[in-house]
């Protein structure tokens, strides 16, 4: 399963390595042979995603290597890193993009620019890019779905910018070509704030994996329902969670009968385990600690649960909860 997650994370970013290698040499190519400013744009922006498509090709290798004796859970985090650093690339070229637009609308409204008409090929490259990223936009959103890389996600919604960004270079080509160069730099302007969108999107994304910011509500009921399934388990009273590249690592407390023996109760905690690694996916690990049920967190909420300092305080672990 771990190979194959790998397999495919690598050939997500191998196909758009390699695609945008030749779309740069291309774009690049035909923009100044064919005196199109908006393909000429386009080429820089590919080349721009073959440095950090290279970047994120080392981190995921380097995600890629197993436990070691400093890092127990692996070193998937490095996955959230590249994702963070993927971010940082789409974010620095929606703002180059943006200041290179508006500058250029300034030029058409202060009568400087000069305009000179593009090859009809130009045109035919910037909608031939389209069509790639239409598919590279489909194929790579599947791969991220199947392998839950944070990378792969990254990049799926940069080949969703290209495709916007390929879009509106066709529309500012054609009108440039009808006499409306103007069109071509506002069009780049509205596209680079879109840019900008996803970047910040991705870095939101990638930081909460950084920060551990789960288990969600969505999770924490998920567990409270198979715990309420278990016998032997009266309350789960706490439930912290932790994420490491793909994995969640769960630790959680729970109440169970204080007249039980210790052996019992290391049978129930086990029980508890056994579960939540086979109900609830991508849980790497489960670590679970018991103690005697109180009638005063017998109808905790959720929200108490995730939050231990809203829970109802201990008469036995008064100190616990200073």
């Amino acid at each position: 399963m771990t190979h194959d997650r790998n397999r495919k994370s690598l050939h997500a970013i191998n196909l758009g390595l390699g695609t945008n290698v030749l779309l740069a040499i291309v774009k690049t190519t035909f923009g100044v042979l064919g005196h199109s400013p908006a393909l000429l744009a386009e080429g820089i922006n590919s080349t721009s995603d073959v440095a950090y498509y290279i970047a994120a090709s080392i981190l995921v290798r380097m995600a890629n290597k197993p436990a070691d004796r400093d890092h127990p859970y692996g070193h998937r985090q490095f996955e959230s890193i590249g994702s963070l650093t993927i971010g940082a690339f789409v974010i620095t070229t929606a703002l180059a993009v943006f200041w290179d637009s508006v500058d250029k609308v300034w030029d058409f409204v202060d009568g400087v620019a000069q305009f000179t008409e593009s090859h009809p090929f130009a045109l035919y490259v910037a909608l031939g890019t389209v069509a790639v990223k239409i598919f590279l936009t489909w194929y790579i959103r599947k791969l991220g779905r199947e392998t839950q890389n944070p990378i792969v996600e990254a990049l799926a919604y940069d080949h969703r910018n290209d495709l916007f960004s390929a879009s509106a270079a066709s529309i500012g080509i054609f009108l440039g070509q009808q006499g409306l160069p103007w069109v071509d730099p506002l069009a780049g302007a509205l596209v680079a704030l879109l840019i900008l969108r996803t970047g910040l999107f991705i870095l939101r994304e990638s930081s909460t994996d950084l920060m551990a910011a789960i288990p969600s509500h969505e999770l924490a009921e998920r567990i409270s329902d198979l715990l309420k399934r278990i016998d032997g388990v009266r309350q789960l009273e706490e439930l912290q969670a932790h994420r490491f590249g793909p994995h969640i690592v769960v630790n959680l407390t729970i109440g169970i009968d204080g007249a039980l023996s210790v052996l019992e109760g290391d049978r129930i905690a086990s029980r508890v385990e056994e579960t939540l690694l086979k109900s609830v996916p991508h849980v790497h690990r489960v670590h679970v600690h018991y103690h005697p049920a109180e009638d005063q967190h017998a109808n905790m909420t959720i929200d108490e649960i995730l939050e231990p300092e809203r829970k109802p305080k201990s008469p036995h672990y008064p100190e616990f909860y200073e």
